[in-house]
């Protein structure tokens, strides 16, 4: 078991100076089997929020300057413990072939942005998938020993592993284009071509293809390509307040290639009534009505079970 403590998030120049590294053919660090996660557990033990980085995240991705923390925020700042990971734990995938496919960020209370918070972030469920393997990211925030936070990343590495051969593809579900409720949300808008630039400076996700098309081009896009996190985030805080206890879970479906022009569809957060009710929502492309991300708010218990 690798556990590591740090004072503070690590920098991303930092970071992606060990990435860089990490992709150079130097030395001889052996095959690492593919059959296993390494067991690591990756902390920040008191986490002080940066301000300036808060404030230019709220600005960016459309959020309400209320003194309290934006729901998808923590996935944010645990990006940076995971690229971490990824670099220095024997991580048997290669890093630019990951494919971000699900995110599940869940608040049990409302967190104020002076709160000093612990994070970790460990790896959870590997397996087998008709394109290759999946994987977690698992992140947890706490308040001393309280759970108030919690969110999972799911990639997925694409291989032609010879054991997967049997496996039957899964499909994804489809995502038709919604009729518009009038009490919900409705929205066309337009995702400027420098989006994954700007979000790239607040996030500290530097991945190529979202920086520029050169760049994006040399990994098979003819285009630059939206965060999928910087989109959910949109959609939820164009979606106004969310309740104070309530998950947000959302698949991403085709890419965003900026500059490009955006439709949100919602239903009302109003309608949040119990644990057993869904507020769906869904981002298209305004031009030919083709899905970008797919999700849905429910709404949970305060006190984690």
């Amino acid at each position: 078991m690798s556990d590591k403590h740090f004072d503070a998030l690590p920098k991303a120049h930092t970071t992606y100076a060990n990435i860089i590294k990490s992709l150079l053919p130097i030395g001889n660090s052996g095959k690492v089997s593919k059959d296993q996660l390494p067991q690591a557990t990756y902390s920040v033990d008191n986490l002080h929020i940066d301000q300036n980085n808060l404030d230019d995240y709220r600005k960016i991705c459309g959020f309400m300057d209320d003194g309290k923390i934006p729901i998808t925020y923590f996935s944010v700042l645990s990006q940076a413990l995971q690229m971490n990971m990824m670099v220095k734990e024997p991580f048997p995938f290669a890093m630019l072939g990951l494919v971000h496919v699900d995110n599940l960020v869940t608040q049990y209370r409302k967190i104020g942005e002076r709160e000093t918070v612990s994070l970790s972030v460990t790896f959870d469920n590997l397996r087998d998938h008709a394109q290759g393997q999946q994987f977690d990211f698992v992140t947890t925030v706490k308040s001393q020993e309280d759970v108030i936070w919690e969110g999972t990343s799911t990639y997925l590495a694409r291989s032609d592993k010879k054991d997967n051969a049997g496996l039957k593809s899964k499909p994804r579900p489809v995502t038709v284009k919604p009729m518009v409720d009038e009490k919900g949300v409705h929205k066309i808008f337009e995702v400027p071509e420098d989006i994954g630039r700007r979000y790239a400076f607040v996030s500290g996700d530097f991945n190529l293809i979202h920086l520029h098309p050169l760049s994006a081009r040399a990994f098979g896009f003819p285009k630059a390509i939206a965060h999928g996190m910087w989109s959910k985030a949109k959609c939820l805080a164009m979606m106004g307040e969310l309740p104070e206890a309530c998950s947000a879970q959302v698949s991403f479906k085709l890419p965003i290639f900026l500059p490009a022009e955006v439709e949100l569809i919602a239903e009302p957060i109003a309608k949040l009534e119990s644990t057993d009710d869904s507020c769906v929502f869904g981002l298209y492309s305004a031009k030919n009505d083709k899905p970008h991300l797919a999700g849905h708010v429910t709404l949970v218990d305060e006190k984690k079970a």
